[in-house]
């Protein structure tokens, strides 16, 4: 049975802790409630699930393996812009509390030094955190197999407590930001994720002519929801890694820190574990797209480091999304996804 709520609350106020940092960009309805500190995002989602009544749960709880009649396995779909279930976080579906133990498991599976750049993202793309964010439990987090889904416009994160096995971040994910406007101009002004990219060119400026031809896909960019894996065998665009200089692996190495850096370093441990276990960087293709570069400039919007069981497509036409697809392996149910919906 789920705990009264008094005691509920009586435990929140002793474990201390404010649950949300002083960013004004987060609600003001959800300053001020406590969840405890010490406890990791796992954690929380347990004392969510025990916390729901009768009603939450039918709406946001599913089993491990649920499938939808329009949107098939629900547990691993991506989109760039859906809410994975109906109520909004902000509102009156969930507690206070409840709100406060969801942005603490959002903050727990993210890097500290990136929620001020996450709050930015969601303040510009849907009007703040919580605001028409919603989430799913899948499975039984007290007793067994669980993941908790996190879903907006230009967010899907996920946190699983390695429920998922022999796959990083829990399952697919995307990140992405429409920073002033719908179709961003060549610098991408105030997009919080435009930077990755930037590095990721300055790589390619190194490249000798050949490795840049190698690595500039003239024709042919895939459509930014294919991020399936194509295993050891696959055909893969752009220049292979394992042709690179010691100094430009090195770089890449640099880079992968970069895109790994928004997320905890449980997260990023498994993304570069995940990867060692297909070869490491050396067993991927680094591809830099013509089509869609923005003004022109020779500064990639688009573009995609692919291995067998891994893919990080970045996406800057016409705002940035990024696509993100880790594991160890490449078998299992993520090996294909539908299309996306929206922008």
């Amino acid at each position: 049975m789920p705990p009264n709520p008094l005691e509920r609350r009586t435990f929140l106020r002793r474990a201390g802790g404010a649950a949300l940092s002083t960013l004004g960009l987060i609600p003001g309805s959800l300053r001020g409630a406590r969840v405890p500190e010490k406890p990791g995002p796992e954690s929380l989602v347990k004392l969510l699930f025990e916390g729901f009544d009768e009603r939450q749960r039918k709406a946001v709880c599913f089993p491990w393996d649920y499938v939808d009649k329009e949107r098939g396995l629900l547990r691993t779909r991506l989109e760039n812009n859906w809410r994975i279930t109906d109520p909004t976080i902000e509102g009156t579906f969930f507690s206070r509390d409840q709100q406060a133990m969801i942005r603490a498991i959002f903050e727990g599976m993210t890097n500290p030094d990136w929620h001020g750049r996450f709050d930015r993202q969601l303040h510009d793309d849907v009007g703040g955190f919580g605001k028409k964010q919603s989430i799913a439990i899948f499975g039984e987090p007290t007793s067994g197999n669980f993941e908790f889904v996190l879903t907006s416009r230009h967010m899907t994160l996920r946190c699983d407590g390695d429920s998922a096995e022999h796959v990083a971040f829990g399952g697919p994910i995307l990140y992405a930001h429409e920073g002033e406007r719908l179709y961003e101009k060549p610098d991408h002004k105030s997009n919080v994720f435009w930077p990755q990219a930037v590095e990721a060119n300055k790589l390619y400026g190194t490249l000798d002519r050949k490795h840049q031809e190698l690595a500039l896909v003239t024709r042919g960019m895939p459509s930014e929801e294919l991020v399936g894996f194509k295993g050891a065998g696959g055909a893969f665009q752009g220049c292979p890694v394992s042709a690179f200089a010691p100094d430009q692996k090195d770089e890449l190495r640099r880079i992968l820190g970069r895109l790994l850096e928004p997320f905890r370093s449980s997260d990023q441990d498994e993304a570069i574990r995940c990867l060692h276990a297909q070869g490491g960087l050396d067993g991927c293709h680094l591809a830099f797209y013509k089509e869609g570069d923005l003004g022109d400039d020779g500064i990639y919007d688009n573009w995609r480091l692919e291995g067998p069981s891994f893919v990080w497509y970045f996406r800057g036409r016409p705002h940035v999304h990024v696509w993100v697809n880790v594991a160890d392996a490449p078998v299992g149910i993520l090996n294909s996804y539908q299309d996306s919906v929206g922008v």
